[in-house]
């Protein structure tokens, strides 16, 4: 009962299906517990990805500027309280509503929400080339075992979405929460470089992580 609610639920809303993919477009959808992950298909999707790592707690571990293309946190507090496609009854300004192409050789990214009540929780990234994944969280998701579940659904896509035997994750050495989720969504410790650039040019320890698959796919 509670799984038919929340499908039709999910059907009002227009957002997409788990299993309904569309790799040829580079869309690709899939499901965890409390969490629904999809392709972003607004500039609204894209925005609110970017304000949930906005904070200065993420910007710590991430170093991915996100904090300057979004530093006022009025601003990313709104954008996180909107709802996909309109779900909430308001009308999204224009801008925001514009479609969100991905193109070919982007990495895979997906933005996340909470099955409960569809408010946007995060974003997931993995670069099909190389096998290395990302995520994160909002502020208000963090500390409550989504982070497993995240890196899980990360797992997910890599093996049976974009056909990777194997996907890995690098984290801080001081970045616990992450390596705590890494390893309850089933990744073990790997070899890897020692120290990692982040994208505003900070150098920083770094430990990986691997999940492994021998029965990788791709959807279709």
């Amino acid at each position: 009962m509670v799984r038919s609610l929340i499908r039709r639920r999910r059907a009002a809303s227009g957002l997409p299906v788990p299993g309904r993919c569309r790799p040829e477009a580079g869309r690709h959808v899939l499901a965890t517990e409390r969490l629904l992950l999809f392709t972003p298909r607004t500039r609204l999707d894209v925005a609110a990805a970017l304000a949930a790592c906005a904070d200065a707690e993420a910007q710590r571990w991430l170093g991915s500027r996100a904090d300057e293309v979004l530093p006022d946190p009025g601003i990313r507090r709104a954008l996180l309280a909107w709802r996909p496609a309109g779900d909430d009854g308001r009308r999204m300004p224009r801008k925001l509503a514009q479609p969100y192409a991905p193109g070919p050789d982007d990495p895979l990214l997906l933005v996340c929400v909470r099955r409960s009540d569809l408010g946007y929780a995060g974003a997931l990234e993995l670069e099909h080339r190389t096998g290395e994944m990302g995520g994160w969280l909002a502020p208000a998701c963090r500390g409550q075992g989504l982070g497993a579940e995240l890196f899980r659904a990360g797992a997910t896509l890599a093996h049976t979405h974009a056909g990777l035997a194997t996907v890995r994750a690098g984290a801080e050495p001081g970045n616990t929460a992450s390596r705590r989720a890494l390893l309850h969504a089933g990744f073990v410790p790997d070899e890897g470089p020692a120290s990692h650039t982040l994208p505003d040019g900070r150098v920083v320890g770094a430990v990986w992580h691997r999940h492994d698959s021998a029965a990788a796919s791709r959807c279709r």
